[in-house]
């Protein structure tokens, strides 16, 4: 079985090929896309087996979806839905500043689905489940499946990480926003927030604060994200900033923060000192803005390990022989 399961809802990308209102733009490239997915892809490519469970649409969006993910070699639990589609989204090409995206998921397959849809993902043998925020703001009976699923990895003493990944525009309200997403943080033992998503979810953008308002929830560890200064970590071993890695240049931030999780999950199941952990975070989510797509510039060890050497001034020795 693999070491991971993800679990959420991949999306078909259109990234704009020229700068400009969405509208205007003629072409635009074809991509995978999903903050769960950009974070299999990471694992993978850092030698690490990912599951990823789904519920796609019978349709060429989501045919394409599934090959993407075979040709990356991750493993796949999809229940397939001959009566919703497969959810896409448009993205338009910016020079400085994040850009736009407009989703067209509103009763997508993903958004059905259910609680008997998690029942049947076999967990024997997993570490690590890895949650977001995003499946719990798609429907009911999508929170619903997100909290047993949560459930049953606690039963088997399965590490819970969740990033809670805020889609504002995407939750019925403000306030169940906040409340769903901070009672999923509680279930899990290691949580990933960014400060500004901590100003929204329990106002503060202070990072000590935020770390310590999840650790009394019961989070483990606690690692909050602030973009290019690095991330403050907050574990039983003590608190400590971390600094950040320098992009060469930054294309694109989205992404950035799939590509944190993805160095702090492996450095888990690594093993991997706090410090190493978070420094092999900071430097792939500093890779990740270089690139236009949001998983195709994750690396691998043997890039990782380089990228390190070269731009931290450190050397991830887990990354270049393990």
């Amino acid at each position: 079985m693999s070491d991971v399961i993800l679990f959420g809802e991949p999306m078909v990308m259109f990234v704009a090929e020229t700068e400009g209102p969405l509208d205007e733009v003629e072409n635009f490239t074809k991509l995978l896309a999903g903050a769960d997915v950009n974070v299999a892809i990471g694992l993978k490519r850092l030698g690490h087996s990912v599951t990823y469970a789904t519920r796609l649409g019978r349709d060429p969006f989501g045919t394409y979806i599934e090959k993407k993910l075979r040709k990356e070699q991750i493993h796949t639990q999809i229940t397939y839905d001959a009566e919703h589609f497969t959810g896409y989204q448009l993205k338009n090409k910016v020079s400085e500043g994040d850009p736009e995206v407009f989703y067209f998921r509103r009763n997508s397959a993903a958004s059905h689905l259910s609680e008997a849809d998690v029942e049947a993902i076999p967990l024997d043998g997993v570490r690590v489940l890895h949650m977001t925020g995003i499946p719990a703001a798609l429907s009911g009976s999508c929170r619903n499946a997100s909290y047993r699923l949560i459930e049953r990895a606690r039963e088997r003493g399965i590490c819970v990480t969740f990033d809670p990944n805020l889609r504002p525009t995407l939750w019925e309200s403000r306030h169940a926003m906040i409340r769903t997403v901070n009672h999923l943080a509680s279930m899990a033992d290691i949580v990933l927030p960014g400060t500004a998503e901590g100003e929204i979810l329990m106002g503060s953008s202070d990072p000590a604060e935020i770390a310590a308002f999840y650790r009394g929830r019961g989070a483990r560890m606690v690692f909050v994200k602030e973009g290019p200064k690095g991330a403050y970590a907050d574990t039983p071993e003590g608190c400590t900033h971390i600094a950040g890695i320098p992009a060469e240049q930054v294309v694109d931030t989205v992404g950035a923060g799939d590509g944190f999780a993805v160095g702090i999950i492996s450095g888990w199941l690594e093993h991997l000192p706090v410090a190493q952990m978070v420094e092999r975070a900071n430097a792939i989510g500093s890779i990740q803005v270089t690139v236009k797509s949001d998983n195709e510039g994750l690396p691998t060890r043997e890039e990782l390990a380089a990228y390190i050497a070269k731009r931290g001034g450190g050397h991830d020795e887990a990354a270049s022989s393990h």
